[in-house]
C-alpha cells in the first residue's frame, strides 16, 4: 500500500507532459542535445525561447537534435519576422556521402510571404515541394503573421500529417526516409536589410510512444499526396482512385497501332515502365502505347523521369484510328521535354512545346505562384504529372503546381487549334472521350505510379 501511494505521489509531482508521455526537446537553459549544422547564423536563448538570428553571407543554418527520431508527434510554437522564410526539419540527415553533409529531408514550411505555404511539406535539398498548399485555401489562411503559431507534425510509418493552429495543412505518404533529426532553420538571406532579423521557437515537445491513440483525424478536404511507388492508400481507394498500370504487366494497355502490347521498345522492371531510346524518332521504336479503355471526365496522376535531351508526352482524348501514317497517335498532349537540351523547346509559339504545356497550343507557366517559374525536379529525378478533366475544363499540373488551364469546345480553343499542327484533324480535342497514351519519341523516359479516378 505504501508503495502504491508513493507511486501516485510521484506521478502527481511530474509535469503534465511527462505524465502523458510527452517529453521536452529543449530544456530552456542551454543547447545540450542540440548541434548547429551547415551555416553560421546565430541562435540564443531568451525567456525559455530559442531565437534564431539571420546573418549575411552564410547558407541555411540548422539547429538540430543530436538524437534521431522515427515515429513521433512533435508540437511547438513559432513566431517569425514577416520578411523571412524558415522551416522545421524532421526525419532529416546530414551525411558526408550526401553533398558534403548538407542538411536534407522533410521540412514543415514556415512562410509568412503572400504565397502562404506555411504548413506545407518541402523536401529540403532533394525533391523540393511534396505538399505545397496550392489547393488548400483554409491551410493557407491558418498561419498568423507577427504572432505565435502552433505546429503539430505527426510522422507515423509512411504517413506524415501537419497542422498549423489546428488546421490540417498537409498529408503525405512517403517511404524515402524513415528517421532522422529535428532541426530549426534560419534561412539564408540575400539582402543586407534582412540581417539581424529573428525567428523564435518555444514549447517544443515530442511524443514517441502510444501514438495511435493520439492521432488527429485528417481533414477530408485536404488532399493526401502518396509518393510510395505504385500503391494506393485506403484514402485514395475511398475517393475512387485505381491503378492504371499494375506495376508489373501490360494489362490494360496496348499498342496505339495494334491490339497487342509492343514486342519491343518498352520494358517493365522493378515497378518502372520504360520506353527505350531508339534515336529520337517519333514512334519509330516500340511505338506509342494506349489504354484499352477510353475516358471522358477524370483525374490522372503519374510520375515520369527523363534522360538528358529527352522528348515524350502524355496524351488524352486520343483517337488512335485517325493517323494511319508516320508519327504519333492524335490527341491532346501534356508535353514531357528536357527544355534545356531538346530543340523542340524553341519551336512552336511562346514556349508552347515545353515541359507541362498543352503541346503546340498553350505554354506552361506556374499559374499557382505566378511570380515563380515551373517546378521541375531535374533530369534523372521523378517528377509528377497530373491531368484533370471535368467535361470541357482541363488542367495540367507539374509537381503540385498548375501549369495550364483551358476549356475545350469553345471558340478560343478552336482558334488555338486552327494555328497549330493539329488544324488538319477535324474536331481535334473536342471529342467526348478517348484513350490515354504514353508516347514513344525515341528517347528513354520512365513512368510509374500511374493512377486514375473518373468523375
Amino acid at each position: 500500500m505504501k508503495s502504491t501511494l508513493t507511486h501516485i505521489l510521484l506521478l502527481l509531482t511530474l509535469p503534465l507532459f511527462a505524465q502523458s508521455g510527452w517529453q521536452p526537446l529543449f530544456n530552456g537553459k542551454d543547447f545540450s542535445d542540440w548541434k548547429k549544422l551547415n551555416g553560421q547564423a546565430e541562435y540564443r536563448i531568451e525567456n525559455d525561447q530559442i531565437v534564431g538570428v539571420t546573418k549575411m553571407g552564410t547558407p541555411n543554418t540548422f539547429l538540430c537534435t543530436e538524437k534521431d527520431y522515427g515515429n513521433f508527434i512533435l508540437e511547438l510554437e513559432v513566431m517569425v519576422d514577416p520578411a523571412l522564410n524558415s522551416g522545421i526539419q524532421f526525419r532529416s540527415n546530414s551525411r558526408p556521402d550526401y553533398r558534403n553533409g548538407v542538411v536534407h529531408g522533410y521540412q514543415a514550411e514556415i512562410d509568412p510571404s503572400p504565397r502562404a505555404f506555411s504548413g506545407g511539406i518541402y523536401d529540403e535539398q532533394r525533391r523540393g515541394w511534396l505538399c505545397p498548399l496550392t489547393e488548400n485555401e483554409a491551410g493557407r489562411r491558418a498561419f498568423k503573421n507577427g504572432d505565435w503559431n502552433q505546429y503539430r507534425i505527426e510522422a507515423i510509418g509512411h504517413e506524415i500529417r501537419i497542422w498549423v493552429n489546428g488546421v490540417n495543412t498537409a498529408n503525405l505518404v512517403d517511404d524515402l526516409t524513415p528517421s532522422g533529426f529535428i532541426g530549426l532553420q534560419v534561412h539564408s538571406i540575400g539582402n543586407k536589410d534582412e540581417a539581424g532579423r529573428e525567428i523564435r521557437w518555444r514549447n517544443i515537445r515530442i511524443k514517441t510512444e502510444g501514438l495511435e491513440a493520439e492521432r488527429w483525424p485528417m481533414q477530408p478536404s485536404v488532399a493526401e499526396q502518396n509518393f510510395v511507388a505504385n500503391t494506393l492508400t485506403d484514402n485514395e481507394i475511398r475517393k475512387g482512385w485505381r491503378m492504371l498500370w499494375d506495376g508489373k504487366t501490360s494489362n490494360g494497355w496496348r499498342s496505339a497501332r495494334a491490339e497487342n502490347f509492343p514486342q519491343k521498345g518498352w520494358t517493365m522492371q522493378d515497378g518502372v515502365l520504360k520506353v527505350l531510346a531508339t534515336g529520337g524518332g517519333e514512334s519509330t521504336g516500340g511505338g506509342d502505347i494506349v489504354t484499352k479503355n477510353q475516358f471522358s471526365s477524370f483525374e490522372l496522376k503519374l510520375e515520369f523521369k527523363i534522360t538528358e535531351g529527352a522528348n515524350s508526352g502524355i496524351k488524352y482524348f486520343v483517337q488512335p484510328e485517325l493517323n494511319k501514317g508516320e508519327g504519333s497517335a492524335i490527341g491532346c498532349e501534356f508535353q514531357i521535354l528536357d527544355d534545356a537540351k531538346h530543340p523542340d523547346a524553341e519551336m512552336g509559339v511562346k514556349g508552347n512545346r515545353k515541359l507541362g504545356a498543352l503541346y503546340d497550343l498553350i505554354p506552361a507557366e506556374n499559374l499557382s505562384v505566378p511570380t515563380r517559374g515551373k517546378e521541375f525536379r531535374g533530369i534523372g529525378e521523378w517528377n509528377q504529372a497530373r491531368i484533370v478533366v471535368h467535361g470541357n475544363h482541363v488542367e495540367h499540373w507539374l509537381n503540385g503546381f498548375k501549369t495550364v488551364e483551358y476549356e475545350r469546345n469553345t471558340p478560343m480553343f478552336r482558334a488555338l487549334v486552327a494555328y497549330s499542327k493539329y488544324k488538319v484533324w477535324p474536331g481535334f480535342g473536342d471529342w467526348p472521350q478517348g484513350h490515354i497514351l504514353l508516347q514513344d519519341h525515341g528517347n528513354e523516359v520512365s513512368f510509374r505510379s500511374i493512377k486514375i479516378r473518373e468523375f
